[in-house]
């Protein structure tokens, strides 16, 4: 399927995130630990928040272990906010317009999983997407309509009832087509600001998912940890798998639940689907 990482908290520069953790998000590219697939290299995607009041986009159908430009840029450049992505596509085409994170606005959207069977539902979901909105579409994922259609249920207004009734519509349309199991999915969303993370399947086995602990904890424990010291107190990682061994630094995130992080603090709440 696919690795993909949310960083919030003071800037980073991004090889701190991409390249220098023991497993970082490039090395899960040829050697994922908890993912489906251990190799991910059907393109990467990078978005940032810097001075605009939208954030920023870098994507590439390289493998992420082997783009140039990507080490270079991640050398020099810093964020408060990051979503990085590396890609195992299930069925869809290796092209720049389907690699994550997707961007509404001031808004970004990851997507670990899969709509499944998703030749026989996308028609009828795309039909349920907002008139208005349905241009902007851009690639043929079934992540990047899985986002146009929590937009068109109300992510900007309230992120988890937009994206529990996508989730439903999805399992409604896949139910009724012969689909058991319609929808697997870790996603992440944020608005710049805050970011809302969530682990769900319709089978209940969802995809592995973690966030990070409290960084002042970890830095009485760790004292020469070096990097621990660079970080500011409301730094967060919301992962696919951990980026690294260090004991104490990561707990998983439980099936069906959302995760919210917002400054130096993270609420997790149950998610189920609705029907709209």
């Amino acid at each position: 399927m696919c690795r993909w990482l949310a960083y919030s908290g003071s800037p980073v520069r991004l090889d701190e995130l991409l390249y220098k953790p023991a497993n970082s998000l490039v090395m899960q590219g040829k050697h994922a630990r908890l993912g489906v697939e251990t190799t991910n290299g059907d393109g990467f995607g990078v978005g940032w928040y810097g001075s605009e009041p939208y954030p920023g986009l870098f994507h590439s159908t390289e493998p992420v272990w082997h783009d140039r430009n990507l080490r270079e840029l991640a050398g020099q450049a810093s964020a408060r906010r990051v979503f990085a992505h590396i890609r195992a596509s299930t069925g869809s085409a290796v092209q720049q317009t389907n690699c994550h994170p997707f961007r509404h606005g001031n808004w970004l959207w990851m997507h670990n999983g899969l709509i499944s069977d998703f030749p026989a539902v996308k028609r009828e979901l795309a039909m349920a997407v907002e008139p208005s909105l349905f241009p902007e579409i851009e690639g043929a994922t079934d992540s990047e309509l899985f986002f146009f259609l929590a937009l068109t249920f109300g992510l900007e207004q309230d992120p988890r009832s937009g994206v529990a009734a996508a989730v439903g519509l999805i399992e409604d349309v896949g139910r009724r087509s012969g689909i058991e199991f319609p929808i697997q999915m870790t996603v992440a969303t944020t608005d710049g600001d805050t970011t809302w993370a969530f682990r769900y399947s319709s089978e209940g086995r969802s995809r592995s998912l973690f966030h990070s602990t409290d960084v002042s904890t970890l830095r009485v424990q760790y004292p020469d940890n070096p990097m621990l010291h660079e970080l500011s107190d409301d730094a967060r990682l919301v992962v696919s798998e951990p980026l690294g061994d260090l004991r104490g630094a990561w707990r998983e995130i439980p099936e069906s639940t959302c995760v919210v992080v917002h400054g130096a603090g993270e609420d997790l709440f149950p998610f189920t689907a609705t029907v709209a």
